[in-house]
């Protein structure tokens, strides 16, 4: 139970932030977007990425700058690109008019899946949190032990995913209002060009 519960913190304390993927998920649960699936994908890629990283792979791939370079070149680009479209949205205040549209619950569910994908493995940050640092701090435990965190980990990762997702819909109230999809757009935009900053930055810097 201990290990649960170490599991379920670190998990907990590297997820619940302000970040692209969360931003992303909460956006698409305002817009009723397919969000079983968006949900799903960041549960599964948090799965996935966590058990490589407990598993050994972590260490691995920390030692072949490229590698992480590679990822973080890519992930600024996407990044920047998303960005800027938040900041499109936001200037020209159009997003209001989609909380309770059907046409955009209905909107392409591969677009969606394939924008899910992208807003959680083109972020770089991703595989630090996940791979890198879970890895790290499993890398010591015993078999059983690697188990127990890995449970404690992923179970944080589902009730925060699908808690955001289909909680986000208790403050469509709040999104009918023009204003707040503007600030949301510019929070998304301003959150975005950071991350990608500082992705150029450790390509450049190393840190």
């Amino acid at each position: 139970m201990t290990d649960i519960l170490r599991g379920a913190m670190i998990s907990a304390s590297l997820i619940i932030a302000i970040g692209a993927q969360n931003l992303f998920v909460l956006k698409q649960g305002l817009l009723k977007n397919h969000i079983f699936f968006v949900a799903a994908i960041c549960f599964f890629c948090d799965f996935a990425l966590m058990t490589i990283g407990i598993w050994g792979v972590g260490s691995f791939i920390s030692r072949y700058s490229i590698i992480t370079n590679s990822l973080a070149i890519f992930g600024a680009l996407f990044l920047l690109w998303y960005g800027f479209n938040a900041f499109k949205s936001a200037v020209r205040g159009d997003s209001s008019m989609q909380v309770d549209s059907a046409e955009q619950r209905k909107s392409s569910l591969t677009k969606v899946i394939l924008s899910t994908i992208a807003v959680t493995l083109l972020n770089p940050h991703v595989y630090l949190d996940t791979v890198v640092i879970v890895g790290g701090i499993a890398g010591t435990f015993s078999t059983e032990q690697k188990w127990a965190f890995l449970i404690g980990a992923v179970c944080v990762s589902f009730i925060w995913f699908f808690g955001i997702g289909y909680g986000a819909r208790l403050l469509t109230p709040l999104f009918r209002q023009k204003r707040m999809w503007v600030i949301l757009d510019s929070v998304v935009g301003l959150v975005m060009f950071y991350i990608a900053y500082r992705l150029i930055v450790y390509v450049i810097c190393g840190q």
